[in-house]
């Protein structure tokens, strides 16, 4: 009897640990999708106030330290980059200033394939696919975006742009649907 009562007992602790694993396993994962989820929400909010040139707006996206790094290809074949806070200021801050009408190159972002790495509670590595429409909304031209993001007193800072994109092919709005249904069937999972 003692031996039932002692394998009985090991059976119940056994079971109310795996209770309590899956309780930390499913709080571990709401956490991650509400990180996730502030993540995507500084990207926009970075894209969108750039777009409407609002300055303030923009700049708070940003981790604003000697390491932050921004760099993009151009239509020409050549490439930008500015290294550290005060570089990127001075080129992307200055740009914002003086182009103060808020008229957007690219008025429909889709991005795609979005893939997060989380280091630790305060680094954050992301990839995808985005595709940029032209003024007309006529044409999309893909890039694949490459972002890192540092949590700094709490909150999400976006420290590395990396956007390197495909002039040469633009695709036509019409194939965006297609474009849009892969995706959906895709890794694109967040």
């Amino acid at each position: 009897m003692k031996t039932l009562s002692v394998i009985l007992l090991g059976v119940v602790l056994c079971l109310s640990c795996k209770d309590k694993s899956g309780e930390e396993e499913a709080s571990r994962q709401a956490n991650l999708a509400k990180e996730k989820q502030a993540i995507i929400a500084v990207i926009e909010n970075e894209t969108r106030s750039f777009f409407a040139r609002d300055y303030n707006a923009w700049k708070a996206n940003y981790a604003q330290t000697d390491y932050a790094f921004q760099a993009w290809s151009n239509d020409d074949g050549t490439f930008d980059s500015n290294v550290g806070w005060t570089d990127i200021n001075k080129q992307v801050g200055k740009y914002i200033t003086d182009n103060p009408e808020p008229v957007s190159s690219h008025p429909i972002v889709e991005r795609k394939n979005m893939i997060f790495k989380f280091y630790d509670d305060n680094v954050a590595y992301l990839t995808w696919d985005q595709f940029n429409s032209d003024k007309t909304k006529k044409n999309f031209h893909h890039s694949k975006e490459v972002r890192l993001l540092e949590k700094i007193n709490g909150e999400w800072k976006i420290v590395c742009v990396s956007a390197f994109w495909d002039y040469r092919h633009p695709i036509p709005a019409s194939r965006l649907p297609m474009i849009q249904k892969i995706a959906n069937e895709s890794r694109g999972k967040i």
